[in-house]
């Protein structure tokens, strides 16, 4: 799996590179395959193109340091993408030991903290988005979400697969493409998750938008930003949204502010008492 993780990432970036972005004539006629040819893509990083084919086949599984670095200049890769790139090559060469997912149960302390930053929604994610415990104004951020099994809340899930995600995402396009690029990332530390492949797998069948995100290799940890809802019970909100990592990247403390005294805040304040009634 981790010669096809590495084989699958290159296929898909190269394809997003035009001859004209790298300074390359288009060519004459139709190309049968968007983006760079092999050969192309070979001569840019500076190597052979059966080399660069046998990376492509998965069937080269010790690239060195200058071959990657190369590869990831001529496919225009940012930080995030090329330590990507790296971390996957570093499966491939088996210079990295796998990281399996660690226990999933949730401390008291944990429990305590989400409880505490009420009426703030706060969520304990796993890698995969599993949610594996929320405050009462996390899981009614999510409008329908608490109708799901516990084992089947999923963030993502939710995104892709509930009929209310679209409209309460005030950029839903934006939100869902974000979280299949982290979804992504985890394959840097596990390409053989299957955690990862049965979501991915399951998403892919109900949700061409899903399997057209999966497929572009996009590679970008959450972070911090600015986010609107437009909940059908509190309004609009416009929220701060924080992520705090576990060392070991298994799972991550999502939490959604407003500054007191805003009508946001107000707006968190009646999700508190909406989500407290549906107790």
């Amino acid at each position: 799996m981790s010669s096809t993780a590495l084989a699958a990432f290159l296929r898909a970036r190269r394809a997003r590179i035009r001859p004209e972005d790298v300074g390359l004539p288009g060519g004459v006629g139709l190309r049968r395959t968007p983006g760079l040819r092999r050969e192309e893509l070979a001569a840019l990083a500076g190597v052979s193109v059966d080399y660069y084919i046998r990376l492509e086949q998965g069937k080269e599984t010790n690239p060195s340091s200058a071959v990657l670095g190369a590869l990831a200049g001529a496919l225009r890769l940012d930080d995030e993408a090329r330590s990507h790139l790296f971390a996957l090559a570093d499966h491939v060469a088996r210079r990295r030991r796998v990281h399996r997912p660690p226990d999933r149960a949730v401390t008291a302390s944990m429990r305590l903290l989400l409880e505490n930053l009420r009426p703030c929604p706060a969520l304990l994610l796993s890698r995969t988005s599993d949610v594996l415990a929320a405050n009462p104004e996390g899981l009614a951020l999510y409008h329908g979400l608490v109708e799901w099994p516990p084992g089947r809340r999923n963030t993502i899930r939710y995104m892709f697969r509930h009929p209310g995600a679209p409209a309460l995402f005030g950029d839903w396009r934006s939100s869902a493409a974000g979280a299949v690029a982290d979804l992504r990332t985890v394959l840097a530390t596990d390409p053989d998750a299957p955690d990862v492949a049965a979501l991915v797998e399951e998403l892919s069948a109900v949700s061409p938008e899903f399997a057209s995100l999966w497929e572009r290799h996009d590679v970008r940890r959450k972070s911090g930003a600015q986010k609107v809802f437009h909940h059908p019970a509190v309004g609009t909100l416009s929220l701060v949204w924080e992520v705090l990592r576990s060392g070991d990247g298994s799972t991550r403390l999502t939490v959604h502010q407003a500054a007191r005294g805003t009508p946001d805040h107000d707006a968190l304040s009646l999700l508190a008492i909406a989500a407290d009634a549906a107790r």
